[in-house]
């Protein structure tokens, strides 16, 4: 059973999910017959990770915004579902784990809407581009923008218009004395990885971040990630933010507990201990999460604020 005395975790996905497709089935699925989200949770974006958290007594949430809208947009439709969650449960607050944009999401609800300060305990960040990826800027500037125009008639992709370092900048410069001032606890965790063992379409990506900015995850570099270690405001007030090291070398599909493609579906897809590295490497993520929110739930609960 879940722990009434701890905040709920919230997951909040990335730009373009992977598993936007079969998420709106398994959605229509849940709304006219029976609630299967965990049953497939493994289908999920992060892949069988609410589905550990509550095996572990943790009472866990996934929200689903914009597939790559404006990160001011899914900010906006992030803070709408944590109201949502919060008038469901009766909770006060909730500790938001954010993969990718998802990291990036958060601060921005939090920034344009600085009530929900008052109603989000914690942000977690793992892959975020907090500095921006400098492949956004890459894309960009190789056709990348009249790709977004082209096609805005039938998909909205503004939220890559977000990602580029002059943006990220921008925004953490407009945003640190809020951030160093508002109650919440911020965390970021990095990861990389050698571009050999990456997911084959992030190793074409992987050196353009590399010449720009070093060690990355095949979407966004190590450094970008780690974001700042504390925010300082003109009058001195200091928050420090924790830095860590995703727990195992990863990319950027890993870290949210996908095994790389080409492993298990290579020609000997059939050896039995490819598929035991398969289970240690899922086990090890979901470890990881299982680790974040005893973390958060422990450093920031109902009980220590009392």
């Amino acid at each position: 059973m879940p722990n009434n005395q701890q905040y709920p975790i919230v997951l909040a996905h990335g730009i373009a999910r992977f598993d936007a497709l079969t998420d709106s089935f398994l959605w229509r699925i849940n709304l006219f017959m029976w609630d299967l989200s965990l049953a497939f949770d493994r289908l999920h974006y992060f892949k069988g990770i609410a589905s550990y958290l509550i095996k572990h007594d943790f009472e866990v949430y996934k929200t689903s915004v914009g597939f790559a809208d404006a990160v001011e947009v899914r900010a906006e439709q992030l803070a709408a579902e944590i109201r949502s969650i919060l008038a469901k449960t009766g909770h006060e607050k909730v500790h938001i784990i954010g993969h990718s944009m998802g990291g990036l999401d958060a601060r921005q609800m939090l920034f344009q809407d600085r009530a929900m300060a008052e109603k989000v305990a914690s942000v977690t960040t793992i892959g975020t581009p907090h500095n921006g990826t400098s492949f956004a800027d890459f894309g960009l500037a190789n056709g990348g923008a009249e790709l977004i125009e082209a096609v805005r008639p039938f998909i909205n992709l503004d939220g890559i218009l977000t990602l580029t370092r002059a943006k990220r900048q921008a925004f953490n410069d407009e945003a640190r004395e809020w951030e160093a001032q508002n109650p919440v606890f911020y965390q970021v965790y990095a990861g990389s990885q050698a571009r050999e063992k990456m997911f084959a379409p992030l190793q074409l990506i992987s050196p353009i971040i590399f010449e720009e900015e070093g060690a990355n995850d095949g979407l966004v570099s190590h450094a970008s990630q780690l974001w700042t270690d504390s925010l300082v405001t003109v009058d001195g007030t200091t928050k420090t933010i924790s830095q860590q090291d995703f727990p195992r070398p990863v990319d950027h599909l890993n870290e949210v507990g996908w095994w790389d493609i080409q492993e298990s579906c290579s020609w000997h897809w059939w050896r039995v201990d490819k598929w035991l590295a398969k289970r240690r490497f899922e086990t090890a993520v979901k470890e990881a999460y299982l680790a974040i929110a005893r973390e958060v739930t422990t450093a920031v609960s109902p009980a220590k604020i009392l």
